[in-house]
């Protein structure tokens, strides 16, 4: 059997095969634009496992080799530290380290999504980056119009942009205000249909999916944007051992600075998806606002850490909430009961 090392990079990918031993036996390296080079390799090597790290970019390549391997698993970018903190780094020990690894069945594995799991989160991602525009845009509008003392309310109404039009401001800012209602409605019409295409692939969802969603809508304030954010996420719940597995996940953990035997907390991580941890702390507000047993978590924790870290907990707290109902399929009131 051949264990090979694949150290991938926007544009080329650096080879090295090992055998049972770890002795090396070839070295190899390919242009990612030459797909047909590549499989030939990979034909003429006989048996062989690979691995490859779960850079964004992997997916092109696990798909053109796996049907020619054993088993092509993914490497834990960040749990592979050995390659992060080598002092003599280049492609070419990355790519032995990895095979190595793989020889001796050490590989710290990554999630690969299913094609499902894949086009859901791009989905999403691709709604949430045109929401992110669309505020980014709101609030240039605000903003100028606050050196006139104009803003109002109801700006971004159809009867609040003909006001928005008829202001009276500098050549330059209604200049710029022009380029961005032009911005505001094309944003508003791509979140618009960002959100047929997703209330279109929740329709198709299979059993499993439908139930989990089923599962989630039974929270208050938790609606179709939220449920679709944690599931393309989050993807296969059961992969994580523990809520606290969950939350490491979501970036939503405290860190740590050990020194001289001391441990001191300090901030969460942030690691993760920023957005699966802002719809978290965006329902974490309304649950709190809206509901007398959030409302009375939050108000024990604000006099004891704050209101940032209180509602940070109070989305933490969520976040573990969810996935026990998803790992049991129970309900919100049944889980909470």
């Amino acid at each position: 059997m051949n264990f090979v090392g694949i150290d991938l990079h926007k544009k080329t990918i650096s080879l090295c095969i090992v055998d049972q031993e770890r002795k090396v036996l070839d070295r190899k390296g390919f242009y990612c634009d030459d797909p047909e080079r590549i499989v030939a390799f990979f034909e003429e090597i006989g048996p062989f496992k690979a691995v490859v790290e779960a850079t964004a970019s992997y997916e092109w390549l696990v798909g053109l080799i796996e049907p020619l391997a054993e088993r092509v698993l993914l490497a834990h970018p960040k749990k592979m530290r050995i390659i992060a903190e080598s002092t003599r780094k280049s492609d070419k020990l990355d790519a032995q380290v990895l095979a190595e690894f793989l020889a001796l069945d050490m590989i710290p594995q990554a999630y690969r999504p299913s094609k499902r799991q894949r086009a859901h989160r791009i989905l999403v991602r691709q709604r949430s980056y045109t929401s992110r525009r669309l505020t980014s845009v709101r609030n240039k509008v605000r903003r100028i119009l606050s050196n006139y003392n104009a803003d109002r309310q109801n700006l971004f109404t159809e009867a609040g942009l003909v006001y928005l039009s008829q202001t009276t401001v500098l050549d330059a800012d209604r200049f710029v205000l022009d380029q961005l209602v032009v911005e505001f409605r094309l944003y508003t019409q791509q979140l618009k249909e960002a959100d047929r295409h997703l209330e279109a692939f929740a329709k198709e969802a299979p059993v499993k999916e439908a139930e989990a969603r089923a599962i989630l809508a039974t929270i208050p304030q938790v609606g179709p944007v939220t449920i679709d954010v944690v599931l393309s996420e989050l993807a296969e719940v059961s992969r994580f051992r523990s809520q606290k597995k969950a939350c490491a996940y979501a970036g939503l953990v405290p860190g740590q600075r050990e020194s001289a035997g001391r441990t001191r907390e300090m901030g969460i991580t942030k690691e993760g998806s920023g957005s699966l941890r802002w719809v978290l702390v965006q329902t974490a507000w309304r649950l709190v606002n809206s509901t007398a047993r959030w409302g009375r978590i939050f108000e024990g924790l604000l006099k004891r850490r704050g209101k940032k870290k209180a509602i940070v907990a109070v989305a933490r707290r969520l976040l573990c909430v969810m996935v026990s109902m998803l790992q049991s399929g129970r309900s919100y009131q049944a889980a909470m009961g």
